[in-house]
This record gives C-alpha cells, structure tokens and sequence, in this order.
C-alpha cells in the first residue's frame, strides 16, 4: 500500500524542495549585473500590467473579497508604478563612492526571499514582492494563504515565464502550491531562508518576527482620517469615502475612523450622505456588530471581510440604499468596548465628533495605540500649523496630507516610495518605518582603505605634537611611560620564574 502523507507533511517537504531550487537560483542570479536584473524586472512587469484585469478576475472570484475594478488598479498600480519607482534604483556592483572618505559600497544580493501572501491582496503583492525580491537579484519564494492559492499560483507561473525568457533562472520565482500553516513555518525557519517579507494577519505577522530570521512585516492600520475645520469639505470627504470604499477597505492603510472637527459636523454629515454614506441609526448598531463579530475570538469576521457596504448591512437585517458605498458608525470612546474603533476590512467607518484639533489629536493617538501605532493617519486642513503639530507629534509613520489615505499611505498619490508592504517602526514592532523597496532586500559590502595611520605608543617620538595630535599618546604623558612599565612587568615575571625553579 502506497502511504498518504498528511497536508502538513506534503507542504513541508514541497517547501524544502522550493527552497534547495532556489537556493541554486539565487546562486547563479547574484552574478548578473544591473542590465540583466533590469531585463528580468522589465520582463515580468510588462507581463503583469498585461494580465492585470485576468489576474485580478482570478483574485476576486477565488476570495470572494472587495471589487473587482479595484483589484485591478492594485494589480497595475504594482506592475507599473512600483516598476518605474524601482527602474533607475542601483542594486548591483559598486552603489556607492565616496572618494574623500576613501570608502566603496558593493551591493550584494541577501539570497532567498520567504514572501507570505495575504487572501486580501494576493495578486498585486506577488507582483510587488517579486519585482523588488529581482530587483535586488534575490529568489523569492512565496506563501500563499490558503483562501488564494490558485490566483497566487497563476501570478507566479505569469512572473516566472518572463522572467524565464528574459535570461533568469528557472526557479528564481516559486510558490508553494500546497500551503498550511507547517508549510509556510518551514518556509520563515529554514536555513536556506535569508529574510521574510510578512504581509498577513497579526499571528502570522509575530510568526516571522519570532522566526530567528530577519523580517519585515506589516501589521494593522486602523487610519485615523481627522477633518479640521479649515478643510476643503467636499474633497476631504469625498477622499475618506474614496479610500474606505476602495477595494472594500482591504487595503491597511485604509481609512478606519472620520474624526470630525465640531464646528463642521452638519456639513461634513451632509457631504457624507451626498457622497452615498449611510448613517447606521442606533437601533441598529447592535445588529451590525453582531453581524460583522467574529463570535470565537471577538474581532472581526473573516465572513465580512472585502464584502460591500450593501451585503453586510443585508446580513445585520439593515435596509440600505442599493448604490450605498460605506456604512458610517457613531462612536464616542476607543478599545475593547467599542468594536468599531478597531480595523474593520470592510467599508464600515468610525464616526468622533471633537471639539477643536487638539482633541481631534488626541482621539487620533487613541485609535492609534489601540491598533494601528506606526502605521498612517491623514489629516485634512489648511492650516499649515496644525498640519505641522500633527506631523511632529503624532504617533505615525506616514501623515498623509489632503489625500486619500488608502492610497496615499503606499504612494499611489503621494510621493512617497510605491509599496505594499509598509513598516510601523519600532513603535509597531517592526525593524523599519519605510516603504519597503529593493533596497531593503540587499546587503551592502564596505572596501575601506586607510585614511588614520595608526602609530603605538613605543614608536611615538617623546614630545612630538603630531604624535600627540594622532591620539598615539595622550597629551600630559611622557612618551617613554610604555616602555619602563614593560621593563618593570619583564622584570617582575622574570623574578617570579625564578622563585618557582627553587
């Protein structure tokens, strides 16, 4: 009889076996130089921004999550923006020259990259992942959560056909097609493993800090948008609902909660409702938490992740308008106690009302540190102070300004580097608060020449300025110190030698 392996036993050894291959891989690509890598980034994002509307079709009708149109965007905003951000980047031979200092930068490959996939942007962050893993001539494996392993599948065999035809190894680009939580273990712990790039749930995101590996890794956003009362109404508003409604609220940077400024409440309402928000009434919320309550563990269902605003008001028994666009939820305190504080995946916004910008700011830390601190908040006014005050004081790492924050967060309107995958800092657990690019994906090698001739004290010439100046003796010091302490240490030992042969 033929013996069956478990799932969890056929992922590892599927994960051992991705990794041997692209460890050879990884081998032959590091002797590229920059216009072969080039080629490769070329090749696959040409294919990509080809397949965009199949591969985000593929996405969404695996997930069942967010929208169609916007995956699509996702898709090319990663075959094309990320690409031409990442083009002119140097990531091979020599980076770095400072003649002055005597010292030269080489770029030199980490090796093999582990990419976990999350089911809520799978597509674009295969695309994503592996142009900056081959742009910095690294391999990358990836992980993909079990909820979209088929469109993960199909990303990569597209990426590494071209990358294939454009002169990279076979298996430079590889996914594992058997993923379970064991699998993708063995794929953040092996040795062959040389980083993480972790885009997921919390759990899985403190897996690959906990792996003895070095990770970068992305955990909730929860973005505060704050709405003061010299804004522009109608385009901050028409911005929150834009970014909340975006893909469904999947994205991390997406807005979480409105915080409005009091003088302006009845406007910023009324624009809501123009822009096709609902108000969730009272009577109401309890049914909508229930519905949107993940009963196990008290956050979020998986259920209602990426659904529209209309299904998860049809499924809290809510009559809503067929063309609504987000829900909004009255909220008047932050944590455990008000579910809607938290990060919803959805397009269910948190509605505060503050009484000036500096309660506006301190609602905004709240819901920050409840979940979310490092990663983004916007700010919509026109007054360049309070801007600045946010700025410095708030405890974010990307404050978006006048601009959808969704997008603006991974540099889809803004000027910041184009990513999807976006560090909270220290403050969020993480290693770095950047955008994460191909830069972050490469060791950098240092030649240094002498610049300081060292002289030893016994060689220094007793009363020389210049000896003193080096820091070979110290100033206020004879020169001949060293030697009669070493004369008087000889003759010590030599006496004790002697004591010992009697």
């Amino acid at each position: 009889m033929t013996a069956v392996l478990d799932p969890d036993l056929r992922s590892i050894q599927e994960t051992r076996d991705l990794l041997a291959r692209a460890t050879e891989a990884a081998r032959s690509f590091a002797r590229v130089d920059q216009v072969q890598a080039d080629r490769a980034v070329e090749a696959m994002g040409e294919a990509a921004e080809r397949a965009a509307e199949r591969l985000a079709r593929s996405a969404f009708e695996e997930t069942g999550m967010g929208r169609y149109a916007d995956k699509v965007t996702k898709n090319l905003f990663a075959a094309v923006d990320v690409r031409r951000y990442i083009s002119p980047l140097k990531t091979c031979g020599v980076i770095r020259e400072d003649r002055e200092r005597r010292v030269k930068e080489l770029a030199v490959p980490m090796g093999v990259v582990a990419a976990l996939v999350p089911t809520t942007n799978p597509t674009s962050t295969v695309i994503y992942k592996a142009l900056i893993a081959v742009k910095a001539r690294n391999a990358v494996v990836f992980s993909p959560h079990p909820r979209a392993t088929r469109c993960v599948i199909e990303t990569v065999d597209l990426l590494r056909e071209a990358a294939a035809r454009a002169g990279a190894p076979a298996d430079l680009i590889q996914t594992i097609t058997q993923p379970t939580l064991e699998g993708t273990n063995e794929l953040m712990r092996h040795r062959a493993t040389a980083v993480i790039l972790a885009t997921g749930g919390s759990a899985m995101v403190r897996a690959a800090y906990s792996s003895g590996k070095p990770a970068y890794g992305v955990g909730p956003g929860n973005a505060p948008a704050i709405v003061e009362r010299t804004a522009d109404i109608p385009k901050a508003v028409a911005d929150i609902v834009a970014g909340k409604s975006f893909d469904n609220g999947l994205l991390c940077s997406a807005e979480n909660s409105l915080i409005c400024d009091a003088p302006i409440e009845n406007r910023v309402r009324a624009e809501l409702t123009r822009q096709r928000a609902v108000f969730v009434r009272s009577a109401e919320r309890d049914r909508l938490q229930r519905a949107m309550q993940c009963r196990r563990t008290g956050g979020i269902s998986p259920e209602i992740v990426g659904l529209p605003a209309v299904a998860i008001a049809q499924r809290a028994g809510i009559s809503v308008p067929a063309d609504t666009r987000i829900l909004v939820v009255e909220c008047r305190s932050v944590g455990r106690d008000e579910f809607f504080s938290r990060e919803k995946l959805s397009p269910v916004l948190a509605f505060y009302v503050e009484e000036g910008w500096e309660a506006c700011c301190e609602r905004s830390i709240e819901l920050l540190e409840f979940g979310g601190i490092g990663h983004s908040l916007s700010i919509h006014s026109g007054d360049e102070h309070v801007i600045e005050r946010f700025f410095e004081e708030k405890p974010a790492f990307r404050i978006l300004v006048n601009t959808v924050c969704t997008l603006g967060a991974v540099g889809a309107t803004t000027g910041l580097a184009p990513a999807m995958t976006l560090g909270p800092g220290t403050w969020g657990g993480s290693s770095t608060s950047d955008n994460i690019t191909p830069l972050h994906l490469i060791n950098i090698k240092r030649l240094a020449y002498e610049t300081k001739p060292y002289r030893a004290a016994d060689d220094a010439v007793a009363g020389d300025p210049a000896a003193v100046r080096s820091g070979a003796v110290p100033a206020g010091v004879r020169t001949d110190t060293a030697g009669e302490v070493a004369r008087a240490v000889e003759a010590f030992l030599a006496e004790r030698r002697g004591r010992r042969r009697v």
